[in-house]
């Protein structure tokens, strides 16, 4: 991850822009101006560590001079009382940071720790877990790197990097082989793009293929004459949509049976407490979009130690 992008900068100006606007009237009313001061950033729970970066960056938008000793590796587990993090600087500036630093961290902590405890379910399986889309508008490269971070897999990055035909673009095409025929029409147009341009590396991710290719083409089906049908109409990858276990397993026998090498996965409705049954199908992924839009945000705080 590039933390030192023109994208990462920019959102974390906004950030404490929105948070501090005309100034931060506790601290400046509280504490006199050049004060320095000494902190820790703490882990309150069992924890994955990711963005501590982007914290330091936060810090030294408004104090370049701090002191940011990180103490812990990104994908690292960090324990109830562990110093995640080592600040020395302007304490004005720390205490107006804290928030927005403290905010970006406990998210993407949180969803690298939940990401982490779904692939602590899967292990000894073939199954992987992966992202959606479902992330908060602006953060996706975060949200998605955190995920990375948690041991997950990225799905597509936007809707500019596989083809993911669903419902309801199938019925605007006329049904599976017409979106199926479609789609890989247009995929085969699609010159590969050099590797330097593609999504990930424009968001600082490691892609999850090295190398250039064509447009995935993955097709959703909710039953299963539409997988019988999508498989004979030369889907190379199905996404089985709200299926139960016993379904699944049904369904993923089928298609190996139709289609060894095609590649499966299942979403809508995987919890950690259904996702080793569902793993243990033989699908390819899983996939959740909690890992973004619900993973709880990592208990952090930050604690002055001295001030001179």
């Amino acid at each position: 991850m590039n933390w030192h992008s023109e994208e990462i900068e920019d959102l974390v100006r906004r950030a404490l822009a929105e948070d501090i606007g005309d100034g931060d009237a506790t601290t400046a009313a509280t504490v006199r101006p050049g004060r320095p001061a000494r902190a820790s950033i703490l882990a309150r729970q069992t924890l994955v560590c990711a963005g501590l970066p982007i914290a330091e960056t936060v810090f030294r938008a408004l104090e370049p001079a701090f002191s940011v000793e990180i103490l812990h590796t990104e994908g690292s587990f960090a324990e109830p009382g562990a110093e995640l993090m080592q600040l020395a600087g302007e304490g004005r500036a720390m205490l107006t940071a804290e928030r927005t630093a403290l905010n970006f961290l406990g998210h993407l902590c949180g969803v690298a720790t939940l990401t982490r405890r779904f692939v602590e379910q899967l292990v000894g399986t073939r199954a992987r877990i992966r992202d959606t889309r479902k992330t908060t508008p602006g953060f996706r490269a975060l949200e998605k790197y955190a995920v990375k971070t948690g041991g997950g897999t990225n799905h597509r990055f936007g809707l500019y990097d596989a083809i993911l035909l669903k419902e309801n673009h199938i019925a605007m095409a006329g049904g599976i082989k017409a979106a199926l025929d479609r789609a890989h029409a247009y995929a085969s147009l699609r010159a590969p793009a050099p590797r330097t341009a593609s999504a990930y590396d424009a968001a600082g991710l490691d892609p999850e293929v090295v190398g250039p290719g064509p447009l995935a083409v993955q097709i959703e089906v909710r039953n299963e004459s539409e997988l019988r049908e999508a498989l004979e109409a030369g889907a190379e990858s199905v996404l089985l949509d709200n299926v139960s276990v016993e379904g699944a397993r049904r369904w993923v026998e089928l298609a190996r049976s139709l289609r060894s090498d095609c590649v499966i996965e299942i979403s809508g409705g995987v919890t950690l407490e259904n996702a080793r049954a569902y793993a243990e199908t033989g699908a390819d992924f899983l996939s959740s979009g909690a890992l973004t839009h619900a993973a709880p945000a990592a208990n952090l705080s930050l604690l002055v130690e001295s001030v001179r």
